[in-house]
């Protein structure tokens, strides 16, 4: 049989497609293949992380493959294939002279400096966990629902929690609070404080941190988070300014609050306008809703470009899938753009919400994160 030439070839129909233009379709598949390498190097990035690599080589100094290997306990092999993975992809920096590997300020910065503003670590913790359970979300995707919260490796937990972590201690109270001063004054007053879907807990104790006059509690529908809340408020000193409990929100909440807050979570509720009646009802006289979403927008193409097909990816693998398990909403990580939220907030019986200024940990209008205050 003859070899088909790269115009002719093709599956049923491709005779009577049209030809393809050569520039678009080589710009195109150098896209793609820069996507695929771009995840296996995430992978790898992910690998160091875990193993502790991007830090020890920032603390101890340039290293060749043998040094780090010693130093950080690994096999040599690995860490020589290791370091040409990230030095090719830019991550670490080479001297072909010493056959010497470094991180630059700017790479210690992003790979190594633990809570600090920029840090990425517990992005790429992230990762594995969603990829490991592609099996399930392609099951959903034949036979409906979706894939539940504990079939996800408890390691998606830490990495969530490590990925919040620089927005809580570096943007919350610094960047956040000087543009919602009536919620600041009353944290200041000791107001009674409830996050809603706290996960491990990072926002109320950085605010406990910050205001120990407050009074807060965290509710989160999932058991494993809640065990892990209590023991970081431990660690962090403020256990008895800080408690959390396992409640479905949307149920309702058990008393009323002056400030009620979520971040990264209604768009995950499995009852998004049921969560915000609860949230309505919960609030205090003359309280104050905080909610902070993933900035997107309501036209797919204005969500064009990798910050877009990230956060459908993100939906896919996790917050769209997770809400169908339980039968929900499913509006997935770009499902509430501001007007979408805006209906559900006025359907639910607040009575006004402003779109609250914030900047990123480089001084520019933020683009990763929207946030709002929301009046009862």
């Amino acid at each position: 049989m003859g070899m088909t030439t790269p115009d002719t070839a093709g599956g049923p129909g491709a005779a009577d497609a049209p030809a393809p233009d050569l520039a678009r379709l080589e710009s195109l598949q150098k896209l793609l293949g820069g996507n695929v390498a771009g995840f296996m190097i995430t992978l790898m990035a992910s690998l160091g992380d875990r193993l502790g690599l991007f830090k020890t080589l920032a603390a101890a100094g340039p290293a060749t493959s043998a040094e780090l290997a010693e130093r950080a306990g690994i096999q040599e092999r690995y860490a020589r294939e290791w370091l040409g993975a990230m030095a090719c992809g830019r991550y670490v920096e080479y001297d072909p002279a010493s056959a010497r590997f470094s991180l630059s300020p700017e790479q210690a910065r992003l790979l190594a400096d633990e809570g600090g503003p920029y840090f990425v670590g517990g992005t790429f913790q992230v990762v594995p966990p969603m990829a490991g359970v592609l099996d399930l979300v392609a099951q959903a995707f034949r036979a409906g629902g979706g894939v539940p919260q504990s079939a996800y490796d408890t390691a998606l937990w830490e990495g969530m929690m490590r990925s919040h972590v620089p927005w809580f201690a570096h943007s919350l109270v610094q960047r956040a609070l000087p543009e919602l001063p009536e919620v600041r004054a009353q944290l200041e007053r000791g107001a009674e404080v409830a996050d809603v879907g706290c996960g491990s807990g990072g926002a109320l104790i950085r605010l406990a941190q910050e205001f120990p006059s407050a009074r807060c509690t965290g509710y989160d529908a999932f058991a494993p988070t809640i065990a892990r809340a209590n023991a970081n408020a431990e660690a962090a000193g403020v256990a008895a300014r800080v408690r959390f409990e396992q409640r479905d929100a949307a149920q309702g909440l058990p008393g009323r609050f002056d400030i009620i807050t979520s971040f990264d979570v209604v768009h995950d509720a499995a009852d998004p306008l049921g969560l915000l009646h609860a949230i309505h009802a919960g609030l205090a006289p003359g309280g104050i809703y905080v909610c902070l979403e993933p900035r997107c927008f309501e036209r797919l193409e204005d969500n064009f470009g990798l910050r877009g097909a990230y956060l459908h990816s993100m939906s896919t693998l996790y917050c769209m899938t997770t809400s169908l398990a339980q039968g929900g909403a499913g509006l997935g990580t770009a499902g509430l753009p501001e007007p979408t939220l805006r209906a559900l907030c006025a359907e639910a019986g607040f009575s006004a919400m402003r779109r609250v200024p914030l900047m990123d940990a480089f001084g520019h209008e933020d683009t990763i994160n929207a946030l709002f205050e929301v009046r009862a």
